[in-house]
């Protein structure tokens, strides 16, 4: 039985829970969410889809002891409005820091054991408090980081080049917020790396334009949610299937001692392997100065 607990039932959650539900991805669904109103209308939103839905999924609503058994739980609770209010995404900060300390031991006391997938910003940060107070180990608690950010990059460069955006090879790291940078050495499009393809102008006007992107979205309907939800659907999927997924995620890095975007494997037991790049001197300084921003904001959180 394929079981996925979704926590948080904001236009994120809701939009993973649907697309799980209507892929028939899972067989057990758990949704739960502090709000008792929005949680009961997408539980009976999704029931009422099940006499057309390609496939039965059983759907339970606030089933913490449920979550003993399950074998994903994502994490998607936040107030995007605070993002979008300050164009940055610690402005939810303080808020989900609460949230995730009272979530993670919630998560601990249910017994869970599986793999825990963070969406809630900002990711980095919000991902270790989630490992902290769960007491899950590191390799099974990782957030989708630098997935999304690179995979802007990726629709950025293939319409530039007019090229399907899955030719794009190549990663954001760091941050999944203002800090992010695009990690140029790494790009290829179709075997041609990127220095050849732009100069270093563009190059910094195509970086910008991926961190804009969510912005541009969020501005104009309020929330994004389709493509963060996608980006953590198919990191359901590399767990269930064991495909052994090479992505970036917020992952925790022992260089860097702090959750961070960055490289790895993704499988059955969640990270089975980070990834070491060979970066430019000058990448590695990005790197390391988005790990001491996040770093930053956790320790100020401990003072508090």
């Amino acid at each position: 039985m394929r079981t996925v607990g979704i926590i948080g039932m904001g236009h994120v959650g809701a939009t993973v829970a649907y697309t799980l539900f209507t892929h028939g991805m899972v067989d057990d669904l758990i949704l739960i969410d502090k709000n008792e109103d929005k949680v009961n209308a997408e539980y009976n939103d999704l029931h009422d889809t099940l006499a057309r839905n390609d496939s039965y999924v059983n759907v339970r609503k606030q089933d913490w002891d449920g979550l003993e058994d399950a074998d994903i739980i994502i994490t998607a609770f936040g107030d995007i409005a605070a993002s979008v209010k300050t164009g940055d995404r610690f402005g939810e900060f303080e808020l989900n820091a609460k949230n995730a300390r009272q979530v993670g031991a919630d998560i601990k006391e249910s017994g869970f054991h599986g793999v825990l997938i963070n969406i809630s910003n900002p990711c980095d940060a919000i991902t270790q408090i989630l490992q902290e107070t769960s007491g899950l180990k590191k390799n099974r608690v990782f957030g989708t980081g630098t997935f999304l950010d690179t995979a802007r990059v990726q629709r950025i460069i293939g319409e530039k080049l007019g090229q399907d955006p899955r030719n794009v090879e190549g990663f954001v790291l760091g941050e999944h917020g203002s800090s992010q940078f695009t990690a140029w050495s790494t790009i290829r499009v179709n075997n041609k790396i990127a220095f050849q393809l732009f100069g270093d102008e563009e190059q910094e006007k195509i970086s910008e334009q991926s961190n804009k992107n969510a912005f541009v979205v969020a501005n104009g309907k309020g929330y994004t949610s389709y493509a963060i939800a996608t980006c953590a659907v198919r990191l359901v999927q590399a767990v269930f299937s064991d495909a052994r997924l090479y992505c970036p995620v917020s992952v925790y890095n022992p260089e860097y001692k702090t959750y961070i975007g960055y490289p790895a494997i993704i499988g059955r037991d969640g990270i089975e392997e980070v990834i070491e790049l060979k970066l430019t001197s000058e990448e590695k300084e990005k790197l390391e100065a988005a790990a001491n921003k996040i770093k930053e904001h956790l320790d100020q959180l401990k003072k508090k």
